[in-house]
């Protein structure tokens, strides 16, 4: 892997261009790129398998990278439940970038997919200021997490068109209306669209897919 060697000023706008390279190089190969963000626990994975789960039932090959600052267990999770996966582990820092996905697009069969997720590290926070190159965004936040995330956190949450409102089951054991979680993003993003899910009883998947065009 080869280290990006620019003043500090130009970073950013060098990672805009590896991720228009990114974008492109998932486009000609007639891949649907879904990155997805949020938080360590909000259910990224799961709801992932969830929805490669319906993806494959309609005859859509589907693979994930796995971004982690360390090990290998939602790669692990993938690959078991049938996914063409790799995992993508950053070390210190708190996000995926465009350079280091550019590198593992290149050691990935993209030939064998025609929908990839791009599963960011654990982050509300440092993600959202390093595009990826995929087609799409997904964002998830957890109801578990409290109703005062999207307000905690406005810049992820104004940019991302797609967010999901994990783990519903859940909101009447702690406390939480998901529609406040619903109205806070609305008034940042008015035509963005949020989704109510439940990963594992499978609620609101088919509105999710349909909401990042897949």
């Amino acid at each position: 892997m080869h280290d990006i060697r620019v003043p500090f000023g130009d970073i950013l706008k060098r990672q805009l261009e590896l991720a228009e390279k990114n974008y492109q190089k998932l486009t000609d190969r007639n891949v649907r790129g879904i990155g997805v963000m949020g938080a360590i626990g909000s259910g990224k994975t799961s709801l992932i398998l969830a929805l490669a789960e319906r993806l494959r039932a309609r005859g859509a090959t589907v693979g994930a990278i796995a971004g982690d600052v360390a090990g290998g267990d939602d790669h692990k999770r993938f690959t078991s439940a049938g996914l063409v996966s790799a995992s993508l582990n950053t070390g210190d820092d708190c996000h995926l970038d465009a350079h280091r996905v550019g590198h593992a697009l290149e050691q990935f069969p993209l030939d064998k997919v025609g929908v990839l997720f791009i599963e960011n590290v654990g982050n509300l926070v440092c993600p959202a200021d390093f595009p990826l190159g995929t087609q799409a965004d997904l964002v998830v936040v957890s109801v578990t997490e409290g109703d005062d995330m999207v307000r905690k956190h406005p810049k992820i949450f104004t940019q991302t068109d797609v967010v999901a409102i994990n783990k519903i089951d859940l909101a009447e054991a702690v406390g939480v209306n998901p529609q406040t979680l619903v109205t806070d993003y609305r008034a940042l993003n008015p035509h963005g669209r949020a989704v109510l899910t439940d990963a594992r009883s499978g609620r609101g998947i088919d509105e999710l897919l349909s909401a990042l065009n897949l």
